[in-house]
């Protein structure tokens, strides 16, 4: 029996899936950051920005003084440990641009490499905690890379010395890149980019090996800036910012290369075909987090008021500031072909899955959320010590965070928040579901009579018990900015144990079965692997059959009912299945697709792979035509196990796989039947709206080459209704 299909331990499209209670980006909408690194280790995924906040409103430049810290346990509640480097108060430094940050598996600390300005040089800082303090380690307090002096080596010729990433490798060998621009000795063109140098650093941190100078030379696109390291399974990726706004990246044996360019990783930020980044410049950082990859990266939705987003002024208090120099920050998850090769990055909404529930147990900086309205921030920071990072709320607006996922187990008794007050009648409402939820109670703050005198400020909490999904905390007052929120925490114990999925209908399913891909299993409560029954790379189900609506399959009209579809290479579901007696069962399946080729699935049984995978070949140009495939045998023991379907390529609809013989299985191809309303959008595969299309004649492949769309494949939706659907092109 061949087992071509891969197994549980070797899917990096494999994630953990929170069945509410979806991220939100940007991950702060309350001031202006820019150009995310991203790192983690054991416990935390850690991104640094710098920031726009110093630009005005009508700001026709950068403005770009210090670097911010946030983590996150759980990928959904971030911690904004405020300003954690300033370069107005370091000597001999200027501005402090995009950066890049690391973990030392040596010496388990943190390390961010930086830009002096633009392009005045490169320096190095190290901390034990990502709120610092930060210090300089290059013997003799220099930078490592300085175009005028002072520096252990210079530019090198290349025209923007700046955009530094730092990337570690498993064996703790550090190494340091940097570059941009073009010059006359250090040239970026199509096919031929010459502007990024990378160098070894020192075991002991403290300057690096000049003589590992090496050009990382690459081809693809003209280059612009923003060179980034990265290492998945033995290959190394070097990803970089192109001169068209898009992120390109190639692979390679070794981190000093040679690599060879394989594509474009990630557009220029867009959802749903509109543009969220002002069509500007565009930087990244990628790194790996409990099984899961995660890009962080720059966009302007705050600044253009994408989707409601509330638009903050400016720092000079102007409303509608320039989007072009005022930034948001922003995290997605990505996924790799099974070749290596990384998928083009699908921008969200939502952010990445909640991956563990959120302990209130604990003592957190008040700007600890997962979304926010109606507040500000501010950092008092100095060299050597770590700064004080304040929540400062516009108490008589609509002002509030939230956190999600929160576990209260057994039951919340109180709240303690430390505080400082300038009026009386401060409050802070403790509230379930939203901001105007069920109150669960309140706060009055202690009048401290200054911002500065801050006081630990307890009250009884009621009602806070297991998994509440969206917790917030309200402030109210007579006038703003009137308090200052330094921490919180919550008194109480124990923990919800999660409640494992579950077969839908409640009975496991009988083998031998027809099983109807769209009854996968009922997803558990709680957080982690062991309570979800699929992944699916958006929350929203596509999908028009209206069943299971309230999930994030995306369930389409097709075949004999119903089928699942959009689907995405790595995206999976699970049937928990009962086998009466140990022996070798036939696998078929019933699938569509509209692609000439890729389209593929298979089984797994209790996370090994079972029969063969299952290619399927263009069965007609719009997904409407199904037919039947064998895929195999597997060897299965008597018991309850657990069935998981898996997209290895994308773009196949499944209606329904088989164990055993169920006699005979056929259904009879139909083709879909376009509804009453005859005008349709069309989109393209990122999302872009390509036009419209009139199905009056009722073949959306002949209508579509009479509207002039050449071959490939196409999204169509329903201008007055809400049919969808796929098509593929061929001519």
């Amino acid at each position: 029996m061949k087992k071509s299909c891969m197994g549980k331990f070797g899917l990096a499209a494999v994630g953990f899936l929170a069945t509410a209670a979806l991220a939100d980006n940007p991950i702060s909408s309350y001031h202006y950051l820019a150009d995310p690194g991203a790192a983690s280790d054991d416990t935390y995924f850690y991104v640094i920005t710098d920031s726009d906040d110093p630009a005005p409103s009508n700001a026709n430049g950068y403005s770009i003084k210090a670097l911010y810290g946030f983590r996150t346990k759980d990928m959904k509640n971030w911690t904004d440990f405020g300003i954690i480097y300033d370069a107005r108060k370091v000597d001999g430094i200027g501005d402090i641009w995009a950066s890049g940050i690391a973990v030392n598996p040596k010496d388990h600390r943190l390390y961010i490499v930086f830009p002096d300005g633009g392009g005045g040089g490169i320096g190095l800082i190290g901390a034990d905690s990502i709120a610092g303090p930060w210090s300089n380690p290059v013997s003799g307090g220099k930078k490592l890379i300085n175009n005028w002096g002072g520096g252990l080596a210079d530019c090198d010729g290349i025209g923007w010395c700046f955009d530094p990433a730092i990337f570690f490798d498993d064996d703790g060998t550090g190494y340091f890149t940097f570059g941009g621009g073009s010059s006359d000795s250090r040239p970026a063109n199509n096919e031929n980019n010459d502007i990024f140098n990378i160098y070894k650093l020192n075991s002991d941190m403290k300057g690096f090996d000049v003589s590992t100078k090496t050009h990382l030379k690459i081809g693809g696109p003209k280059a612009m800036e923003a060179s980034y390291i990265h290492k998945y399974k033995n290959k190394y990726y070097l990803s970089y910012s192109t001169a068209d706004l898009r992120i390109a990246y190639g692979m390679s044996d070794s981190p000093m290369g040679p690599y060879t360019y394989k594509g474009i990783f990630m557009g220029n930020p867009s959802i749903n075909g509109q543009n969220i980044n002002a069509n500007n410049n565009n930087h990244h950082g990628i790194a790996e987090f409990k099984g899961q990859w995660y890009v962080a990266y720059h966009d302007r939705r705050i600044a253009n008021g994408y989707d409601g987003l509330e638009k903050i002024p400016a720092e000079d208090g102007n409303a509608n500031p320039n989007a072009a120099y005022h930034r948001s920050v922003s995290v997605d998850e990505f996924y790799y072909n099974s070749d290596g090769t990384m998928k083009e990055l699908t921008f969200t909404k939502e952010g990445p899955k909640q991956i563990e529930n959120f302990d209130p147990y604990d003592w957190y900086p008040a700007l600890t959320s997962s979304k926010q309205k109606g507040i500000r921030s501010r950092s008092n920071w100095s060299l050597g010590k770590v700064a004080e990072h304040l929540l400062l709320p516009l108490s008589t607006k609509e002002s509030w965070i939230r956190v999600s996922g929160v576990d209260f187990g057994t039951a919340a008794t109180g709240f303690t928040v430390q505080a400082a007050s300038t009026a009386d009648n401060n409050k802070i409402e403790i509230r379930t579901g939203s901001a105007t939820g069920t109150l669960a109670g309140t706060c009055t703050l202690k009048n401290t009579g200054n911002k500065n005198t801050f006081v630990d400020n307890e009250c009884e909490v009621e009602g806070l018990k297991g998994i509440v999904e969206q917790l917030f905390f309200v402030f109210k007052g007579d006038r703003d900015s009137t308090m200052a929120i330094k921490t919180w925490g919550f008194e109480g114990s124990g923990t919800t144990p999660p409640t494992p999925q579950t077969p839908y209908g409640d009975v496991a399913i009988k083998i031998p079965a027809k099983i109807e891909a769209e009854n996968y299993d009922v997803p558990g409560t709680g957080r982690g692997g062991d309570v979800d029954s699929y992944s699916d790379n958006d929350s929203e189900n596509q999908g028009d059959a209206e069943f299971r609506a309230d999930q994030g399959v995306d369930i389409v009209k097709g075949g004999t009912g119903n089928a699942i579809g959009y689907t995405a290479s790595g995206e999976w579901l699970e049937y928990t299945v009962d086998v009466p007696a140990d022996g070798e069962y036939a696998i078929k399946a019933s699938a569509s697709t509209g692609m000439e080729n890729g389209a593929s699935f298979c089984l797994l049984v209790d996370g090994e792979a079972a029969g063969d995978t299952i290619k399927v070949p263009q069965t007609g140009e719009d997904w409407s035509v199904y037919q039947e495939f064998e895929g195999g045998s597997v060897q299965l023991t008597k018991g309850t196990h657990v069935i998981r379907l898996l997209i290895t390529g994308d773009n196949v609809n499944v209606d329904w796989f088989s164990l055993g013989e169920v006699g005979t299985i056929g259904i009879t191809p139909t083709k879909f039947q376009h509804a009453s309303a005859k005008a349709y959008d069309v989109f393209g595969l990122t999302g872009k709206n390509l036009g419209t299309v009139d199905l009056s004649a009722g073949n959306a492949v002949e209508a579509l080459k009479a509207a002039g769309f050449n071959k490939g494949v196409y999204m169509l939706r329903q201008k007055n209704g809400n049919s969808k659907f796929m098509v593929s092109v061929s001519r």
